[in-house]
């Protein structure tokens, strides 16, 4: 046992060798470890606030876009509703020049509301074939100007050809390059989405796809669905509304469709332009200016936010609806077909 230690730290009569006292041992200070579990628990708890604000961030931002698409639907709903009245009062209601006070038999109608604006789209379906009376060429040629090879083109339009004819007839010389999962009805078609399970058809083909232009810009081609219609003209086709696919179809030359496409942005085609513009051209015969009953309403509509400018967000609803005479029916006319949510250039 160790002497008692003076305040020397060393015990009276001890040699230098001893060691030192451990009362009077210095123990390691802590160097700034308290401080660096600080700055780790700062850096954790800053993490957290941050994905938390970001989280709020997204979800104030998600949730005023779906409000804004909401308003739009209903913006658009109510455009395709005054549309229809506008075409019904049309010929009723007169300017005193004589025009049309709400509706001039153009393709486009505009309405501006308090909370918003839409653009409504006249589309008479005597612009489109009509599928179950369109010749084999005509739906041939049409799947060719929409993208489709040869090959694909000739499948499809026999496709068409033998989905609607009851009995294949030997001596026409249709013959088909495979078997559908699902097999032709042998009937007319009733719906134009049928076309879906014709022999060689793609979405792309039906729908239509996004295709790169000479500037390197993606720009839509549209599908037959655009191009055909179970309502739709087995006459004259409407030049004011026709799909350049459908023109090139019935046999227009390319030059003419560009011409008829220009002087339509401008303002409708008159009958003498077109007496003017195709007389002795090929597939002229098959154009006119044609209205018929039954009219696709595609309406894209657009909310205004609270400092009076227009949102990103859009929405497009469409109806095919048929005017009826109203000496006869009660209403003005019967919807056939409501699209919630239609794509639109």
């Amino acid at each position: 046992m160790w002497p008692m230690c003076s305040e020397s730290g060393m015990a009276p009569g001890c040699g230098a060798s001893r060691p030192a006292c451990p009362r009077q041992a210095k123990r390691p200070a802590p160097r700034g470890s308290a401080l660096i579990a600080v700055l780790w628990l700062v850096a954790a708890l800053s993490a957290i606030a941050f994905t938390v604000a970001s989280t709020v961030q997204s979800e104030v931002g998600r949730v005023s876009n779906s409000a804004d698409g909401l308003k739009a639907y209903y913006l658009a709903t109510g455009a395709v509703e005054r549309a229809l009245l506008y075409i019904e009062w049309g010929p009723r209601y007169r300017n005193p020049d004589g025009s049309p006070l709400y509706y001039d038999g153009g393709p486009f109608m505009r309405f501006q509301f308090p909370t918003g604006q839409a653009l409504v789209e006249v589309i008479p379906e005597t612009s489109k074939l009509n599928v179950n009376y369109a010749a084999p060429e005509d739906l041939y040629r049409l799947a060719l100007a929409l993208g489709a090879g040869p090959e694909r083109a000739r499948t499809v339009a026999l496709g068409i050809v033998d989905w609607r004819t009851p009995q294949l007839d030997p001596s026409a010389g249709l013959s088909l390059s495979g078997t559908s999962s699902f097999g032709p009805r042998h009937a007319s078609f009733e719906e134009i989405e049928e076309l879906l399970l014709v022999e060689g058809m793609t979405p792309e083909l039906f729908y239509g796809t996004y295709e790169p232009d000479a500037q390197g810009r993606l720009v839509r081609r549209r599908g037959l669905a655009d191009c055909l219609s179970v309502y739709g003209s087995a006459g004259a086709l409407d030049a004011n509304t026709a799909d350049p696919a459908v023109l090139a179809a019935v046999g227009v030359p390319s030059d003419v469709i560009s011409v008829i496409a220009g002087l339509r942005q401008q303002a409708p085609l008159s009958r003498e332009q077109l007496t003017a513009l195709g007389t002795g051209l090929s597939g002229m015969e098959r154009v006119g200016i044609v209205q018929g009953t039954v009219f696709t309403l595609r309406a894209t509509a657009q909310s205004r936010l609270e400092n009076g400018t227009l949102s990103d967000a859009r929405r497009s609803v469409a109806a095919l609806i048929k005017m009826l005479d109203r000496s006869k029916f009660r209403e003005p006319y019967h919807v056939f077909r409501w699209y919630d949510n239609v794509w639109v250039e």
